[in-house]
């Protein structure tokens, strides 16, 4: 019998499955990590950490399967979205830390690219227009910034494409991941834009040549990553991509017309569309599957999962620590709390831009927010409220969108586990919710391209794996009361825009 891996490297862990060729999962294995904020609005990541919670996770799946390394047949390996990517020196070692995508530095070198470059100009290219998120806008603060870094960078690479190339010796960029870089990657030709490169003054040749669709093999393991992850040498490693897409991979998305939202830290929900799609301020790169017909056209949150799991961190040391000592887990005890709270949250509303925003409000000065507050809200009411503040998001990127959405959507991510979250993604959004049975997150994604890529699996035969749960209907009742709170919830922000921006001047005045 055959298995194959799937890694995916997160923003604040990477996770690693073995699965057969039905799609059962055999062993899996998380190695956790923290991002540096060093400055407010800064996310780094060393790269020596993914690589190394990559090969952790990928040994301890092997040791855990008791799985014989030549019934290993291949490994897929998807990553987040690495923002500038790695910037590596001639030896191919990293210089600095990797810019993440919740990186918000890059503001000055965004009003630069709008006043010499033009969004008119970047949009006809590129899809994508200019903000701090994008990895450009990162990459021109680089070489502003620490020019004797730039002087000794030779390449830029993505997260799970740095990975591959320490397993392999292979390097390439698959095409999610190069679009995602936004505003040097040419969507209509597929390819880096030079005339774009040339305008911001940045080599191609610092950009991977070789770019490779999702279920290519890059290469096979090296002797040397062998010997680490008790894997056989020359083992197929397959590109992959942006982990949110490969998500949706994973949910069973391979037509045109599927909205689907990957909840976990952040919030990734897209169509996936084979024509153009007119809505506002969304990312646009292409998608795992048929890369160059098929784009993917995405919208969400910075945070999401990130601050319900901050709410636990930072105001139920009880529930956590009940769990700890073995009880129930503490997000049992407050969803089941939330869950008698009405529909409002009985008046409070968050607002959830604990890291600025990005598409579809694309303000860096954004801040998260709680609005209602009285003495008789409880603990409970407030937990509700952060998890309709990310409904009330997923609503946002929705209408952002435009029409044509499906006729429900697909929910994938932790937020799936929670009975009275779903429900409340129904009832603000309107749309029936439907969810996957097994967990999804990117991983089964990364496995059914591995088995596509080495040709043990047909996308027929991985269509058959992901069985959906019922459909979860609106209640036209709280829908009702929904409506009205997200009129307000959009309301607030804008109200408050202005003064959000004077207070990170404030901030920047009196803590550098």
């Amino acid at each position: 019998m055959y298995y194959l891996l799937g890694t995916d490297i997160g923003t604040s862990g990477t996770k690693t499955v073995l699965m057969d060729l039905s799609g059962n999962l055999v062993a899996k294995d998380l190695q956790e990590y923290d991002v540096l904020t060093p400055k407010p609005l800064w996310a780094e990541q060393w790269p020596d950490v993914w690589l190394e919670a990559a090969k952790a996770s990928i040994k301890n799946t092997v040791a855990k399967s008791g799985i014989a390394p030549e019934e290993i047949k291949g490994i897929a390996i998807s990553g987040l979205y690495g923002g500038s990517g790695i910037p590596l020196d001639e030896n191919m070692e990293p210089i600095r830390p990797c810019m993440i995508w919740m990186d918000r530095r890059a503001e000055e070198e965004t009003a630069w690219v709008l006043e010499n470059i033009g969004e008119e100009k970047l949009l006809t290219i590129t899809h994508n227009g200019a903000e701090p998120y994008y990895g450009y806008t990162k990459i021109l603060w680089y070489k502003n910034h620490e020019p004797e870094n730039w002087k000794r960078t030779k390449l830029f690479l993505p997260p799970n494409d740095y990975v591959i190339y320490k397993l392999t010796g292979k390097v390439a960029i698959d095409y999610s991941s190069a679009g995602n870089i936004g505003g040097i990657f040419d969507m209509n030709t597929r390819i880096w834009s030079k005339d774009l490169l040339d305008a911001m003054g940045i080599l191609v040749s610092m950009m991977p040549e070789n770019i490779v669709e999702s279920t290519d093999i890059v290469g096979g393991l090296t002797e040397e990553a062998t010997k680490e992850l008790g894997l056989l040498a020359g083992m197929p490693v397959i590109a992959s991509g942006i982990d949110c897409g490969a998500a949706n991979i994973g949910l069973g998305v391979f037509q045109s017309g599927l909205y689907a939202a990957a909840i976990g830290t952040s919030m990734c929900a897209a169509l996936i569309s084979d024509k153009p799609v007119k809505g506002k301020g969304l990312i646009v790169w292409p998608y795992l599957y048929d890369a160059k017909k098929l784009s993917y056209y995405f919208s969400g949150g910075a945070t999401a999962g990130a601050i319900v799991k901050w709410f636990r961190n930072t105001f139920c040391d009880y529930e956590v620590a009940m769990e700890k000592e073995g009880g129930r887990p503490a997000y049992d005890i407050l969803n089941e709390q939330a869950e008698r709270i009405p529909a409002g949250s009985e008046g409070l509303l968050v607002l959830p831009y604990f890291m600025g925003e990005r598409s579809p409000v694309w303000d860096s000065d954004a801040k998260g927010t709680i609005i209602g507050l009285s003495l008789m809200h409880t603990k409970a009411h407030v937990y509700r409220a952060f998890l309709e503040a990310v409904a009330y998001s997923l609503k946002d990127a929705m209408e952002a969108t435009g029409e044509n959405l499906g006729e429900y959507i697909l929910l994938a991510g932790g937020v799936t586990k929670s009975k009275v979250w779903r429900h409340i993604f129904a009832d603000v959004t309107g749309y029936p919710v439907v969810c996957p049975l097994q967990d999804v997150e990117a991983n089964m994604g990364d496995v059914m391209l591995a088995g596509i890529g080495t040709g043990l699996l047909t996308f027929e035969d991985v269509k058959k794996w992901q069985v959906l749960d019922e459909k979860i209907i609106p209640d036209e009742k709280n829908h009702k009361a929904y409506e009205a709170y997200f009129k307000l919830y959009k309301d607030f922000y804008h109200s408050m825009k202005d003064n959000m921006k004077k207070m990170t001047g404030v901030m920047h005045e009196f803590q550098g």
